[in-house]
């Protein structure tokens, strides 16, 4: 594909202030073993984009730790491959000013941009999680001889939305003549954009440099919304599974869709789309006497002595004896001590959770506990 990548990392960062404190949104952990920058990365290198630049912002050691070179999705080339590209700031006062928004971002790319001789460029965030193939989308931009094309998914709005979807009118051809953030006055089904861009690189250094010459910051109100009477934008309407992680009850509830076996055909049994994560060698987990799991994803590494039901767990989390764990996300070396209940429970990396303790959340408000929390 004549196309290279850019994904977003840091943009979503306060809408899971829980889970970012630490980390970008694009290194948070998701089903067991991924992180959601993995589905981003790995829809590029399926479509065959072999050359992608992540752009970074701050608090992004975890993702250089996740990401590294690029091997694990085989973007470790000399020609082209995974490219970090942290924020250009030129002054001490610029830091807080210049990355608030997806179009400030871009204009600190713009020398990576130039530099590079592909014809299109394909833009993500990394708050979505889906399967999605680019050729398909690049196919439809081609055909309808697009400026823009924005991926959109066709669903219900509602008020957990409010202020953070991006709402778009389409005529029947799939051109844009409307496009407004979601408010309590909307309801019903609309198209709501996945936050996944498809223009040619020309095109988009033009914009990026219109941008900086009348002082534009949004992407969306700036660039999209006073140029659709003089420009073809066009959406794409994605049909397969997808969710946005914009709050902890969200990422919460993407987590517990893919126990569902018609989620998880939809995310990772997509004929040659699978999705690539970074690799490591753990022994395989080890289910002693008196252990019952049902319905869970479990990574390698474990030991449960204990029952767990409909949840999630990742390496090397112990679970001990008299142990009941339901409804719940477990993230990496979680110790359990005995007879401990958790129901709808967050832990992050490295809690430490003592005996006879009973936590119990609820799938719109889980109980979150900090990475390296005792309690």
């Amino acid at each position: 594909m004549n196309a290279l990548g850019l994904i977003f990392s840091n943009i979503h960062d306060t809408a899971v202030p829980e889970l970012t404190r630490r980390r970008a949104i694009g290194s948070i952990p998701f089903g067991g073993r991924y992180r959601l920058i993995d589905f981003a990365l790995s829809n590029m290198v399926n479509s065959d984009i072999n050359k992608v630049g992540v752009i970074t912002n701050y608090n992004y050691q975890s993702l250089m730790d996740h990401i590294g070179t690029g091997k694990d999705w085989d973007l470790a080339r000399r020609s082209g491959g995974l490219k970090l590209l942290p924020p250009y700031v030129t002054a001490p006062d610029a830091a807080d000013r210049a990355f608030s928004s997806r179009l400030e971002l871009l204009k600190g790319a713009i020398d990576f941009l130039t530099r590079s001789d592909e014809e299109y460029v394909i833009m993500t965030d990394c708050d979505r999680v889906c399967t999605l193939d680019y050729q398909k989308v690049l196919d439809r931009h081609i055909t309808s001889r697009a400026d823009m094309t924005i991926v959109t998914k066709r669903e219900k709005v509602n008020a957990d939305g409010i202020g953070k979807e991006i709402l778009i009118d389409a005529d029947m051809l799939g051109r844009i003549n409307d496009i407004s953030e979601h408010t309590g006055a909307d309801e019903g089904y609309h198209n709501v954009s996945m936050n996944i861009f498809v223009m040619k690189r020309a095109f988009l250094l033009t914009m990026i440099r219109s941008a900086i010459a009348h002082g534009y910051r949004s992407f969306y109100h700036d660039i999209v919304g006073k140029n659709l009477m003089h420009a073809e934008y066009y959406i794409y309407n994605f049909e397969g599974y997808s969710a946005t992680v914009d709050s902890l009850p969200a990422y919460f509830a993407c987590n517990m869709d893919i126990l569902r076996p018609e989620v998880r055909r939809q995310l990772f049994d997509v004929p040659y789309h699978a999705v690539y994560t970074k690799v490591r060698s753990s022994a395989p987990t080890k289910y002693l006497d008196g252990a019952v799991v049902k319905n869970s994803l479990i990574a390698d590494g474990c030991i449960i002595e204990g029952t767990v039901e409909n949840s999630i767990l990742f390496r090397d989390v112990h679970i001990a004896a008299g142990c009941v764990v339901k409804n719940s996300i477990l993230m990496q070396d979680t110790i359990l001590g005995r007879d401990v209940s958790l129901s709808c429970v967050i832990t992050d990396k490295n809690a430490v959770i003592r005996d006879s303790r009973v936590l119990v959340g609820h799938e719109t408000l889980p109980f979150y506990i900090d990475k390296g929390a005792i309690v």
